[in-house]
């Protein structure tokens, strides 16, 4: 009995992974093609084949990404992205989703600087990433400050704390493996370790 609920425990954390690896990739499949493929369908009807609509996309973003640096095109776009800055509310959506982007695919990426916090009033610490080292251009005062997001474990959601520079020790460790590390709790140190 003890051996077959061990093959079963083994079975689960061999499969359990894989499937939701596939599921995960299945549904942003899906989603990505449907954002073209739902207005494409109606005039391919049985000529539609699955993934034409993210292949669209990925085309449409491409030619428009090159039309960006063309100097009528771009004047339009900075146009649209003046417009865009200057609407109450819709401002405020765009230059968070903006900057976010930017963050992650720009010239300057964010979460490229792995950072450890002490917490204060204890021996503690907690690893975040340093998302921005300009503080001082948000609120002049903070100019001695770094931005350091903490993500919360088994989930994207965290905190931005306005931290002084000196209580601030970067670390050398590859972002991708720090942010495996907080999110899994851990648990993928031991993995390493054994590798």
């Amino acid at each position: 009995m003890k051996s077959i609920i061990k093959s079963f425990i083994n079975g689960i954390l061999t499969i359990v992974p894989i499937i939701l690896v596939f599921y995960v990739i299945y549904k942003t499949f899906l989603f990505l093609d449907g954002l073209l493929g739902n207005s494409l369908k109606p005039f391919l009807k049985e000529d539609y084949i699955p993934g034409f609509g993210l292949l669209t996309t990925i085309v449409l973003i491409t030619i428009l990404g090159w039309l960006s640096t063309k100097f009528i095109t771009s004047k339009i776009i900075k146009l649209i992205d003046h417009l865009l800055e200057r609407i109450p509310i819709v401002k405020t959506i765009y230059s968070v989703i903006k900057d976010t982007v930017q963050s992650f695919l720009g010239e300057k990426k964010a979460f490229s600087k792995v950072a450890l916090v002490v917490i204060p009033g204890t021996d503690m610490r907690s690893m975040g990433f340093i998302t921005s080292e300009q503080v001082e251009d948000f609120y002049s005062p903070l100019k001695d400050h770094v931005a350091v997001y903490i993500p919360q474990t088994f989930q994207v959601a965290g905190f931005t704390f306005l931290i002084p520079k000196d209580q601030v020790e970067i670390i050398d460790v590859k972002p991708e493996d720090a942010m495996k590390f907080v999110l899994s709790g851990g648990m993928t140190s031991t993995s390493k370790q054994k590798g």
